[in-house]
Parts: structure tokens; sequence; C-alpha cells
């Protein structure tokens, strides 16, 4: 005597030509490996998105707003539902992209030192740098070295002396 198969993963997903009997035409079919791919490509998207994409979030949510609402594209409820979503994915690209621990740090180091805006003062803040060695001050070198380049790209021809 053997066990009965499990038949757990049985779903009923299209139905046949064939006559009516029985099961009224319909024909089940395993469905486990499906469903799987569909968990993977699921999970993978979310991931995607949320570390790709610093507007995840909003492309994520109109993402899913939309699908149901398209989904239930027949009722007042898909309508309610799909406008939101749609919203969102076209309001997505006006989000300001967040700006990462390092770069925030590093953006604050550059708004401290354009204080030194003189050439006096930049003389006294690179000769205090020159006491360092450059793998402590060689981020505060590349930041002045850098404003030094856009200060004088932006600079009035015969404007003045430096």
């Amino acid at each position: 005597m053997t066990l009965r198969p499990r038949r757990r993963n049985l779903v009923v997903w299209s139905q046949s030509a064939g006559p009516a009997g029985r099961y009224l035409g319909l024909r089940l079919t395993r469905t486990g490996r499906l469903r799987r791919w569909f968990r993977i490509g699921t999970l993978l998207t979310l991931v995607s998105l949320m570390r790709l994409h610093p507007r995840g979030k909003a492309v994520l949510a109109g993402t899913v707003l939309s699908t149901v609402g398209i989904v239930l594209h027949g009722s007042a409820v898909g309508l309610i539902v799909l406008l939101p979503g749609l919203l969102f994915l076209l309001t997505a690209p006006l989000i300001p992209a967040g700006v990462p621990v390092g770069d925030q740090r590093r953006r604050g180091l550059e708004r401290e030192l354009a204080a030194y805006s003189t050439p006096a003062q930049r003389r006294d803040l690179e000769a205090t740098l020159d006491r360092y060695p450059d793998d402590v001050v060689g981020e505060l070198r590349d930041i002045l070295a850098t404003q030094a380049a856009v200060r004088r790209r932006t600079m009035i021809p015969g404007g003045g002396t430096r």
C-alpha cells in the first residue's frame, strides 16, 4: 500500500475544450514551479527597485496601485486605485535623489571650505594643511582643488586680479 501523492499544489489553470464531465471540463495543472518563479521574480524586482533606484518606494507604490487598477478595470474601485498609481509613477522622477551618508559628509566639508573665499584665507588654510600628511588631508586638498578650478572657470576675463 502506497501513500497518496500530495495534491496540494494542484489548481484550476484553464478550461479544456473536452466534454463537460465530472470536473465540468476543467483541467488541473501543477503550479509549484510557476509559483516559485513568480515569487523569485517579484522578490528580485522589489530588491532592485529598493536598492538601485533612490525613488524606489514611489515607483513601487505606483506600480502596485496601477497594476491593481488595471486588474479591476471594470469597477469604480479600479479607477480609484489606478489614478493615484499613475500619479505616483508620473511624480517619481521629480522626487530628489537621496544623498548617501559619505556624500553628505563631503558636501558639509565643501560648504565649510567655501567660507575661505579670499586668496589670503586660502593661502593660510593651505599652509595649515601642509603640516599634515596627505593621507589625512587628501580629501580636503581635493575639495580645495575642485573649488579653485570652478572659481577659475567662472571668473570674468579681465575682471581683476585673483
